[in-house]
């Protein structure tokens, strides 16, 4: 009995050094796995939240790729941005559920144009919740979630939430014909669409 009890002291006092050890390198392991784990988050292409799209959390810039639609306007990445049918104005209708599937295209200063788009064309529009939503010609632009890669358009001719989202053209108009290659099966600005959406 006194053997043990004198044992246990000692054993107490070799313990608790490799219990400090140990906790220690969980706590390290945790901490790298969190820092892992936010660079992924935060640097993963292909986002489709309906947080600030641009790629360097700055300007968003506003590009044109060519595709079976013909020459279609893009966002960050090469990603195809799009209007929609249901917004009147420059004012954003699209929020909540809409805004999850189509994140709209988010700025952090002004806009810039390359490519074929028009510089004088983009403006800025203020969102319900305080962000600041790149427009083209007026037109509110969003891109689709599920078009996750440059050259996608999955989203053209969609009726999703009630209206349809257009590919816009670099002149503005919605491209609303079906995929040829060409420049035709667009209505131009003041046209059918016109400007008063």
């Amino acid at each position: 009995m006194t053997r043990t009890g004198s044992a246990r002291p000692g054993w107490r006092r070799l313990a608790t050094p490799a219990a400090l050890v140990a906790t220690a390198a969980v706590l390290a392991a945790c901490g790298s796995s969190s820092m892992s784990s936010t660079n992924t988050t935060t640097s993963g292409p292909g986002t489709t939240t309906p947080t600030p799209t641009s790629g360097s959390g700055g300007a968003e810039t506003i590009g044109t790729a060519q595709g079976e639609y013909g020459t279609y306007l893009t966002g960050d990445g090469g990603r195809a941005v799009y209007l929609w049918m249901a917004d009147k104005g420059s004012t954003s209708s699209c929020s909540g559920a809409c805004a999850a599937v189509w994140p709209p295209v988010l700025t952090h200063g002004a806009p810039k144009a390359t490519q074929s788009a028009v510089s004088a064309d983009l403006g800025t529009t203020t969102r319900s919740d305080g962000t600041t939503q790149v427009t083209y010609q007026g037109h509110p632009l969003y891109y689709f979630a599920s078009d996750t890669r440059a050259g996608q358009t999955s989203g053209q001719g969609s009726d999703g939430f009630g209206a349809k989202w257009w590919l816009l053209t670099p002149a503005g108009a919605a491209i609303t014909g079906s995929g040829t290659g060409g420049s035709g099966g667009t209505s131009a600005p003041g046209g059918s669409y016109g400007r008063g959406y």
